[in-house]
């Protein structure tokens, strides 16, 4: 049963990072699209802002869980390094659970958000009124499948396992 969750909550991972960076192209694309506009043409820009804010916003908390998964965030580990392996468990143990709380209060306070967001029908305030829950919604996906993660991480530190699910 924990395998199954460990493999699913990982694909789902990189699910995630994979629409993350699809949302880095799609940003990168409308920022030249938006200075092209602007110099060549000299043509008024609306939506491209909103959308390259929204876009790379949305792609760090998307991509986050993956990162978590691959281990690929920057880290100092030079105590942790120091103490014998199960002390080292411990302690891996501890920051995983306080990631854990961290993401899961982040991942209930963005819900409300999106959810305020969505109900109330908010807008931008922006020239292009974009709905706002469009752009919120990646907020509590994203904490979301990193509280997954943070579970999947404590599941193999406390099993023991090597690698921490970057190959399964």
């Amino acid at each position: 049963m924990s395998r199954l969750f460990l493999v699913t909550v990982d694909n789902l991972s990189r699910a995630a990072a994979i629409l993350a960076g699809i949302l880095l192209v799609v940003a990168m694309l409308v920022t030249c699209e938006m200075v092209f506009m602007r110099y060549v043409f000299r043509a008024a820009t609306v939506w491209e802002t909103d959308i390259v804010i929204f876009s790379a916003t949305a792609a760090i908390f998307l991509g986050a869980p993956y990162v978590l998964l691959t281990r690929g965030h920057v880290g100092v580990d030079v105590v942790e390094m120091a103490l014998p392996q199960r002390q080292r468990r411990i302690v891996g143990i501890i920051g995983a659970v306080l990631g854990l709380l961290f993401t899961a209060a982040m991942t209930y306070a963005t819900a409300l958000l999106f959810h305020e967001a969505y109900v109330n029908e908010w807008r931008t305030s922006t020239a292009a009124e974009i709905i706002l829950w469009v752009p919120l919604l990646p907020l509590p996906v994203g904490f979301g499948l990193l509280s997954l993660q943070y579970i999947a991480e404590i599941i193999r530190r406390i099993a023991g396992m090597d690698g921490f699910g970057a190959h399964p």
